[in-house]
């Protein structure tokens, strides 16, 4: 007996852990920084953390009444109806659940190269199918509506990241309601908005709900997460946001309680914590712009709460900075084996990848012309 044909299917590749790092080299953790991830540098909001300890002791109950409470929680936060929010175990949950409701064997997915590699394994998952779009170093990382139409050619759902990993770049909502304009009537435009707390611009959501001049269109969803600037990606949690039409539609797809008890209690304490949420977002900002200014490189502009650098050769720097003390994500596995991924951590953090980063491209003899634009 064997598991079906995965031939297809690759591995998801996670930045790599302190611990995990550590390990390998024979040295405390104490002494690294980890900035692959994109995590939250502050850590969990302190509301979640004091809820989960106060829900800890009830965890042997199912969470039907915590998964109720925070999904209105979360409607009434973005003005929508319960129904049009589906809690999931983290944005890849929830990328599942668009799949399971949408993609027939067979269907295909368009999605973004270089981009998240949930989207084309989740659709794979489900017996569907994979075409790309390319957001180009070229051009800049710049998505448009163009760049996603030249290569659409009917598939099931089209998946827009704003701000994108790991480029930084955002799509203007024009432009994402072009794409679900001229895209076919069985085409759900899905803008995954992992990030979208650092973003400087309005949600897609504007454009389920007709808002800020838009008119109201049921062919949009939105996918958002708890583990970024709410700093719960241990615990896994996010969201879809739907057209109110898709509604009936989660009930036939999610698993049961698709968030857990701690999920959902450390999530609404977490919507609360608006504190939390702006301190990490200025963090984010200020850790951007000391990286484009002091790091001896081409940095390209981000909305996330990361930047991409270019490095000549990822792999060789990415391994140097890490042995210095400083992880970071090498993005060979994006397909931009000249660029690193570098998360914006404390002021402190911040101050040691530059400075780490920047002794590893002088030591590795790393020439300009390896890392100019484009």
């Amino acid at each position: 007996m064997q598991p079906r044909d995965l031939s297809d299917h690759v591995a998801y590749e996670a930045g790599r852990g302190i611990e995990e790092v550590a390990r390998e080299l024979g040295r405390n953790p104490s002494e690294f920084v980890k900035l692959a991830s994109n995590e939250n540098p502050h850590g969990p909001s302190p509301a979640a953390t004091e809820a989960i300890r106060e829900t800890a002791a009830s965890v042997n109950g199912y969470p039907k009444a915590a998964h109720a409470d925070l999904t209105e929680a979360i409607a009434d936060q973005w003005g929508l109806v319960d129904a049009q929010i589906w809690l999931a175990n983290g944005g890849d949950g929830a990328i599942d659940y668009l799949h399971r409701a949408t993609v027939e064997p067979g269907e295909d997915v368009l999605v973004p190269d270089p981009g998240f590699a949930y989207y084309g394994m989740s659709a794979r998952f489900h017996h569907g199918g994979v075409t790309e779009y390319t957001i180009s170093r070229a051009d800049g990382f710049a998505q448009t509506a163009e760049t996603v139409l030249e290569h659409y050619d009917g598939e099931r759902i089209v998946w827009l990241t704003s701000p994108h990993n790991p480029t930084g770049s955002t799509i203007a909502l024009d432009d994402i309601e072009h794409v679900a304009a001229e895209t076919g009537e069985d085409t759900l435009v899905v803008v995954d908005e992992a990030y979208g707390e650092f973003a400087d611009r309005d949600s897609a959501v504007s454009l389920l709900e007709g808002r800020n001049g838009f008119d109201a269109r049921d062919d949009v969803a939105v996918l958002r997460t708890f583990s970024k600037a709410y700093g719960l990606a241990g615990v896994r949690l996010g969201y879809a946001i739907v057209p109110e039409a898709w509604s009936e539609a989660y009930t036939r797809v999610n698993t049961p309680f698709a968030a857990s008890e701690l999920a959902c209690r450390a999530g609404l304490a977490a919507l609360e914590d608006d504190d939390h949420v702006n301190r990490t977002v200025e963090t984010a900002r200020e850790s951007r712009a000391a990286m484009r200014d002091h790091l001896e490189t081409h940095v390209w502009e981000s909305e996330g709460n990361f930047v991409l650098a270019a490095v000549g050769d990822a792999s060789a720097v990415a391994e140097e900075t890490q042995a210095r003390g400083v992880i970071v994500r090498d993005c060979s596995s994006f397909g931009l084996p000249g660029c690193v991924r570098v998360t914006c951590g404390t002021e402190a953090e911040t101050e040691r990848a530059i400075e780490t980063l920047n002794a590893v491209l002088v030591d590795l003899d790393v020439q300009p012309a390896e890392v100019t634009e484009p």
